[in-house]
């Protein structure tokens, strides 16, 4: 059949267009007009063969809507069919982001990004493969944890950070955290205690591979499992952001600050703390994280 046209849009459209509209992309409206006139004339058509003129007509010819609508059959009772969403695709932006933002801070800790040393988005993203646009919104999210400050027209310089900063972290995170495993240690049975000691076990071994940033990730998720039987994820979120701040490197301390041996020292504490938390043992427990705090911002 030849197509009919419509010029009033600004361009031909076919006659088919509504069950294009009602299959094709959500922007494609245009073509709910088109569908309607179309809709319409094939109406017309349907009562010239039956015979009956329209003048005998006694109600409105049905006009199909975009979406599978028909004007005129609902009524006050009967709300009109919910249209079904259509599928709309992935976008991957946010997940690249986020690919770059873990590289971005494991190279913190590692050194490879230095203190007072300033990076652009664009030699990033040449190192990553990607374009400067992810780059940058990590490294925007960095600025926002502090890690970096922006350098107008230049890009992002990584904070130099002493001894005193590093010391003053330790001390908020034991104001939180030493609380919080006494009240654990006095609650939680110690079969769930028993749950985590392969988190301790891994932090281990993550230490003997002498990676800060593998051993750093390692060491995260054990507090985070620990804070995370308190049941309050408010709490688990301000001290894993503590925690994170608490491992990057020191001005001057470079990819060696802190050697295997003071990463494997660290990581035993872990299964020390377990064993006191499973006998609870209090004195032991508060000992053992003022401790492993204290340790970690004298090596940090």
């Amino acid at each position: 059949m030849t197509p009919s046209t419509d010029t009033s849009g600004g361009g031909p459209v076919r006659q088919g267009a509504q069950g294009s509209a009602g299959t094709g992309e959500p922007w494609a409206a245009s073509g709910a007009g088109a569908g309607a006139g179309a809709g319409a004339g094939a109406g017309a058509r349907a009562r010239a063969a039956a015979g009956v003129s329209s003048g005998q007509a006694s109600a409105p010819a049905r006009v199909p809507q975009q979406g599978g609508a028909v004007r005129g059959e609902h009524t006050h009772s009967e709300p009109p069919l919910p249209v079904a969403p259509r599928p709309r695709p992935v976008v991957q932006r946010a997940s690249v982001r986020g690919q770059i933002l873990d590289a971005l801070r494991a190279a913190l800790v590692a050194g490879d990004l230095r203190p007072g040393e300033v990076y652009s988005a664009p030699v990033l993203g040449e190192r990553f493969g990607v374009s400067a646009t992810p780059v940058r919104e990590a490294m925007q999210q960095l600025a926002l944890e502090g890690a970096v400050e922006v350098v107008p027209n230049r890009g992002f310089r990584v904070v130099e950070r002493g001894v005193r900063e590093l010391a003053e972290l330790a001390e908020v995170r034991a104001l939180i955290e030493v609380p919080v495993m006494l009240r654990l240690a006095r609650t939680v049975p110690a079969e769930r205690w028993a749950e985590l000691r392969p988190l301790a076990e891994a932090t281990v071994r993550a230490a003997s591979s002498g990676c800060r940033a593998t051993y750093a990730e390692s060491d995260r998720g054990f507090h985070r499992a620990v804070l995370s039987l308190s049941g309050n994820e408010q709490l688990v979120q301000v001290a894993e952001d503590l925690h994170r701040r608490a491992q990057w490197p020191l001005v001057g301390g470079g990819p060696g600050g802190r050697g295997r041996a003071d990463l494997v020292a660290d990581a035993h504490e872990h299964t020390a703390l377990l064993d006191a938390l499973v006998a609870r043992d209090l004195d032991v427990v508060r000992a053992l994280v003022g401790e492993h705090f204290a340790g970690a911002a004298a090596v940090g």
